[in-house]
């Protein structure tokens, strides 16, 4: 399979799913706006959004909004190019993908949501990048966030990898909640994973943090969690995605004004989709590995794409335009906040 087509493999059911699903207009002509997120501590804002009444408040009760969860960023990208969503959270390698795969045309990000919050965590017998030779390490999906940094992690440590599995270290894609099973049960050796499953697989799995990513940018900041938005509807609803936007900036405030209260609901969340609410000791530590900012840290972006270029996973593009950041600036300086830069 070649890499610029890597994710294509999803899109025909994903067209099926959501089949006759158009964004804009509904039944009786009701403007819909269509969001993706997942069920993770890293999309906390589109969480507490969503449950707080903050994005159906902005944009009022002539509009239905359809929130759906999903897994990981590459299966949110080809609801997006099937028509099936209007914005979604999602994390940069993903959204990277979707607009080289579309030259320049598919998606826009127009604000960041969380920063931080990944991590390899290995078996405890490990210490050192060398002792990795031989293993078979996590990722959530082939080509996601954390797919590409560990492979560009490794490359830097002198160990291959190859899109099959293959090379010094064999890289095993799989859902987290798997993962956290075959990490308990010895089948592999790490993960490379967002939280809550990297303090998951420390506390449940009895795991050490070989490596936080926040170590390896300026800083400790680097983009994990961003809201795109299909560029045709931000043409055509600038009204909405603006609405959607000033939800979204106060969102962000309020995870960081009141870190407790926002677990509790955050966790609330979580169990609605998966079934289990996460312990007390996990969403706490993994909340404090994270960041919540509405900049995208753009220049972590940049970094990531050259990584998934070096990997194999896309074609080298520009990413002249992938930002557009007008709408969220506008809301920011209204409240006499800096604008965020790209």
């Amino acid at each position: 399979m070649t890499p610029q087509y890597l994710f294509a493999s999803t899109a025909v059911a994903l067209v099926t799913v959501f089949a006759g699903c158009r964004g804009g207009r509904g039944a009786g002509d009701t403007p819909v706006i269509r969001v993706g997120y997942f069920a993770n501590v890293t999309h906390a804002p589109a969480i507490v959004g969503l449950r707080q009444g903050y994005f159906a408040a902005e944009l009022g009760t002539g509009v239905r909004l359809e929130p759906r969860a999903f897994n990981a960023g590459p299966e949110a990208v080809e609801a997006l190019f099937s028509d099936a969503l209007d914005l979604t959270y999602i994390g940069p390698n993903p959204a990277i993908n979707a607009f080289a795969r579309s030259g320049g045309e598919a998606i826009r990000i127009i604000a960041g949501a969380a920063s931080g919050g990944t991590a390899l965590v290995v078996q405890p017998s490990i210490t050192s990048a060398a002792q990795l030779r031989g293993t078979r390490l996590a990722t959530p999906q082939l080509g996601n966030t954390q797919d590409v940094a560990l492979r560009s992690w490794l490359r830097a440590q002198g160990l291959t990898t190859s899109l099959e599995g293959g090379g010094d270290v064999s890289i095993v894609p799989q859902p987290n909640a798997q993962t956290l099973e075959t990490f308990r049960a010895g089948q592999i050796q790490g993960a490379w994973v967002p939280e809550p499953w990297a303090t998951r697989l420390v506390l449940e799995g009895r795991g050490t943090v070989l490596v936080d990513e926040r170590s390896l940018w300026p800083d400790g900041r680097f983009v994990t969690t961003h809201l795109i938005v299909r560029t045709a509807f931000l043409r055509d609803h600038p009204d909405l995605v603006a609405a959607f936007l000033r939800a979204h900036v106060r969102a962000v405030a309020f995870v960081n004004a009141q870190p407790a209260e926002a677990r509790t609901i955050v966790n609330a969340g979580i169990e609605a989709v998966t079934g289990r609410a996460l312990p007390d000791s996990v969403i706490t530590r993994a909340w404090g590995n994270l960041a919540f900012t509405v900049d995208p840290v753009a220049t972590s972006l940049r970094r990531s794409a050259d990584a998934a270029v070096a990997e194999g996973l896309i074609r080298p593009a520009p990413l002249d335009g992938i930002y557009d950041l007008a709408p969220l600036n506008a809301i920011l300086r209204a409240a006499g906040r800096a604008p965020v830069a790209e």
